[in-house]
């Protein structure tokens, strides 16, 4: 979908220079002299690298809208994971450091967003809170009550997470996937 330069907004996916890009930064600047343009920051989805480039409100720029599908987390196969289509009950493998460090928080029919591009899968969204269990937890030191102090916890994925004073192992608490924190006990 062709969409013109100063029409660029953050988040867009853009074809341009026959790869895709997501468009971090969008600032229009209207010079003294000359046209207006659209200064975008763009940070390339395959390579990760960046690049500055100015559109002309005449120029058109490639639009691209990402294929999103959810799939069903089955398991992990070496340093594969298995996920399948929830409609089509189709497979797919991905490597695990295509989903990375959160790769942690994957649990057996969890379902994750996979974002495709003409059938490429591109990135992968996992649900933003995750219920775990504390396997060991420090105990609480009498007298630091006072002060909001949290303390390390180990979950049972292996993860760390700093946690009140009041959490004890074997509890089940709720954590953030992404900033990888604890939020609450669970119910």
């Amino acid at each position: 979908m062709k969409i013109n330069g100063n029409e660029v907004k953050p988040g867009n996916v853009l074809l341009h220079k026959g790869e895709l890009w997501v468009a971090v930064k969008v600032s229009h600047v209207k010079p003294g002299k000359g046209g207006a343009f659209a200064q975008v920051e763009m940070k390339g989805i395959v390579s990760g690298t960046k690049l500055n480039e100015r559109f002309r409100a005449s120029e058109s720029v490639e639009r691209v809208r990402l294929e999103q599908k959810d799939y069903q987390y089955l398991y992990s196969q070496g340093d594969m994971l298995v996920f399948m289509d929830t409609e089509s009950y189709e497979q797919i493998e991905l490597p695990t450091d295509f989903v990375g460090e959160r790769a942690a928080f994957l649990q057996d029919g969890m379902t994750v967003t996979v974002e495709s591009y003409e059938g490429k899968p591109l990135g992968i969204s996992l649900p933003d809170q995750v219920t775990l269990e504390i396997t060991e937890a420090d105990p609480v030191v009498k007298g630091q009550t006072a002060a909001s102090s949290y303390k390390p916890a180990m979950l049972e994925n292996g993860l760390r997470v700093m946690v009140p004073p009041f959490i004890a192992s074997g509890e089940r608490i709720v954590v953030d996937t992404n900033e990888v924190t604890y939020i609450r006990r669970a119910d």
